[in-house]
């Protein structure tokens, strides 16, 4: 494994309030081998990348390690989480960190946007969608019981088309650009989803 993911995998395990995961294998398991397994249908897409919700930095850490010439944007709506995030990606030259929410942050910006354990699928779609362009594609890390019939009606809606369901993700490719009135306020996405 790639130093510098060792050196973040080990500051993240360390640090209370990332993850509840304190076994180094299952970390392994969890952040980085997860992570990574989107590595190869994110490259389907080109342009910046943006991990929102990024938490201790997994899938977006892992993700600017496999793919050292794409810049990847790490979102973070909490400030302490930032802080911890800023101090790992002196590691990747790749990475910037960004504190906010993805509603502020624009539309029609980024190739991919990728989301692990942010909210359930509709959810995550309607916070990821709007900020990736035409071209792109949101990816969301899912279980085995994910609604991508209701991420694919959000989808829809946001100028999306339907979900791609692979093992433990949903893709969601940008046909248009994001409609008038998206996204809607903060918080609206989790009060009332679309789907």
């Amino acid at each position: 494994m790639d130093e510098r993911l060792e050196r973040w995998l080990n500051a993240l395990v360390a640090t209370p309030g990332l993850t509840s995961i304190r076994d180094r294998a299952e970390a392994v398991r969890v952040h980085v081998d997860d992570s990574l397994a989107a590595a190869d249908v994110v490259r389907r897409f080109a342009g910046p990348i943006v991990d929102v919700g990024s938490g201790g930095g997994a899938p977006g850490i892992p993700l600017a390690a496999a793919l050292p010439e794409r810049e990847v944007t790490l979102l973070e709506a909490n400030g302490r989480k930032c802080t911890f995030l800023r101090e790992v990606a002196r590691d990747f030259p790749n990475v910037t960190v960004v504190q906010g929410r993805a509603e502020e942050q624009g539309t029609d910006r980024f190739g991919v946007a990728v989301a692990k354990a942010l909210a359930p699928p509709p959810v995550a779609a309607e916070w990821c969608l709007p900020l990736v362009a035409p071209g792109g594609a949101a990816i969301l890390f899912v279980g085995p019981s994910a609604d991508a019939a209701a991420a694919s009606r959000v989808s829809m809606r946001l100028g999306g088309g339907p979900a791609e369901q692979l093992p433990g993700l949903l893709v969601l490719r940008k046909l248009e650009p994001t409609p008038p009135g998206f996204p809607r306020r903060a918080g609206v996405a989790r009060k009332r989803p679309l789907a």
